[in-house]
């Protein structure tokens, strides 16, 4: 626990931070673990003690034994965030509950699903040197089969919804595949990829790429194959008598405006993660010819086109799909 935390250390004139006993340090008491009661004096960053530390606080430290006759070396590792993610959790869980009601529990049941199964099936297929292209597919319809069926119910209109989500995965799956190629993208933009590299030797990064590419339209592409596939179903109801390539073309009237809208929301998506990035490439003054030649930006813009892509063919193949499968005439109610 937290004892109390000094301020930063002033900026030196080099542009880096300058280090002395009485700035830049927090006490802390160790409150379990080996060396349990300790008082101990540990260097952290700015960025940490100008997050808002104060005492009381619990953080993470990790002690390092010394030398026969030494004192053990602490260090900061990071710092308890446990509780107010939590927080976090259950009040998104809560409004989801109440606002969808039966829907929404499925929801979040399908999240869960949908986390286990990345966590416990797909990462461990990656490091153990499986083919990402593979894996992204495989457990990419896994995971839209379940969400979908256990959110929607099992119907024709659900199923039709599905069909146009793997043809939208196996569309972005191939168009991220080309890309990375004709790019020559080696998907190692950052020190994560330096780090797995050194500790899974025959794990292909351009294959991971087309794996994150996949995973990462999903969200999007769900929304919109389920919502076209709705929409032909209202629009069966409303005008029984249409033929199947009205009802298609009725269709994708409100397919080319959920489109324009969804753009949108994959481009400022990625826009988003990848702040910082181009933060630091602003920095450098260069042009934006030259900054697109860069392993980051490439990444990000190709993630994007990809995804992008694979989204606006989705909504006429699922809508083409509901169309022909959608039954000539509702029930009333």
């Amino acid at each position: 626990m937290v004892d109390s935390v000094q301020p930063s250390c002033p900026r030196a004139e080099n542009g880096g931070v300058t280090s002395g006993e009485s700035c830049g340090n927090i006490e802390a008491t160790v409150s379990n673990g080996t060396g349990k009661g300790e008082s101990v004096t540990v260097p952290v960053a700015p960025q940490v003690t100008d997050s808002g530390l104060v005492p009381g606080d619990d953080v993470r430290l990790q002690r390092t034994p010394a030398a026969e006759g030494a004192d053990p070396a602490y260090g900061y590792f990071g710092t308890e965030r446990l509780t107010p993610l939590l927080v976090m959790t259950l009040v998104f869980a809560l409004l989801v509950v109440v606002v969808a009601r039966w829907r929404g529990v499925f929801a979040l049941v399908g999240l869960v699903f949908s986390g286990l199964l990345i966590w416990e099936f797909m990462l461990p297929a990656l490091l153990t040197g499986e083919s990402g292209l593979l894996v992204g597919l495989s457990g990419s319809a896994t995971i839209m089969f379940v969400v979908l069926y256990l959110t929607h119910g099992v119907s024709m209109r659900t199923s039709a919804a599905l069909a146009g989500t793997l043809a939208g995965i196996l569309v972005t799956a191939a168009i991220g595949v080309v890309a990375v190629s004709a790019t020559r993208l080696s998907g190692m933009a950052d020190e994560s990829a330096g780090i797995l590299s050194s500790y899974v030797g025959d794990l292909s990064f351009q294959s991971l790429m087309a794996c994150a590419t996949i995973v990462a339209g999903l969200g999007v592409l769900n929304d919109v194959t389920i919502t076209q596939s709705s929409s032909v179903w209202e629009i069966r109801a409303a005008a029984p008598t249409m033929s199947r390539a009205e009802v298609f073309a009725s269709g994708m009237r409100i397919g080319r405006d959920h489109i324009a809208s969804t753009i949108y929301t994959i481009v400022f998506a990625y826009a988003g993660t990848a702040l910082a990035v181009l933060l630091i490439l602003q920095l450098y003054g260069l042009p934006v010819s030259v900054l697109l030649t860069t392993e980051e930006i490439g990444e990000e813009i190709v993630r994007t086109l990809a995804s992008g892509m694979g989204l606006v063919l989705a909504v006429p193949l699922t809508t083409a799909i509901a169309a022909m499968t959608v039954p000539r005439e509702q029930p009333a109610g």
